[in-house]
């Protein structure tokens, strides 16, 4: 996938805020200090256009993010931050629930988790949510540099077990500093996205 342009093209808490257009969209769930913007910068080589926070719990809006003009990856507001009130809890589960109901150029959601935890429950419940709504159950385990490679497969197989993941192509290891990954994981984006050949 060539990136030819990027930009930050809506920050959204209600439906009427949401792009109002029919390019395909995927978002990415996960809990609040895993590395979902930093995975969306490392996908589509730039340093800081998602915004990364150290106050995990910071991101409280769906941040849509255009690319090439013809799709957009969304960052849905992380969740499992423990100073978080439960009113603040239930409005970002409003915001999110909203948009996965709701959202028509809404192709894949994908869970981000870290290789180097076991999932929280949270994560289990995100998860089985995600499959509720009808979408494939694709995983993205970043911080893969962080351990060696001889691990990953120990650590795959316990995220798995947890999120009672059937099918082991639904889940890619992936390091957002060393760009581990990138390319495999766009071949599983392109078809989702609808992109040929003459758009990567």
């Amino acid at each position: 996938m060539k990136i030819i342009k990027s930009g930050l093209h809506a920050i959204a808490a209600l439906p009427k805020q949401y792009p109002q257009d029919d390019l395909p969209e995927i978002a990415f769930a996960g809990r609040s200090n895993v590395g979902k913007s930093s995975f969306i910068n490392s996908m589509i080589n730039r340093t800081n256009l998602a915004r990364t926070s150290g106050k995990p719990g910071k991101t409280r809006t769906i941040n849509f993010y255009i690319i090439n003009d013809s799709f957009r990856l969304v960052d849905l507001p992380g969740y499992g931050y423990a100073q978080v009130s439960m009113s603040e809890r239930k409005k970002w589960g409003d915001i999110i629930e909203k948009y996965l109901r709701n959202r028509e150029n809404l192709k894949e959601v994908v869970l981000i988790v870290d290789i180097r935890h076991e999932p929280t429950s949270q994560d289990v419940m995100m998860y089985n949510w995600i499959k509720s709504f009808g979408y494939k159950g694709l995983v993205i385990a970043t911080k893969a540099d962080k351990i060696s490679k001889g691990n990953w497969q120990k650590n795959l197989k316990i995220i798995r077990e947890k999120l009672d993941i059937k099918d082991i192509n639904l889940i890619t290891p992936y390091s957002s500093d060393k760009k581990l990954n990138v390319d495999k994981v766009w071949e599983i984006f392109e078809p989702l996205l609808n992109i040929t050949k003459d758009q990567e």
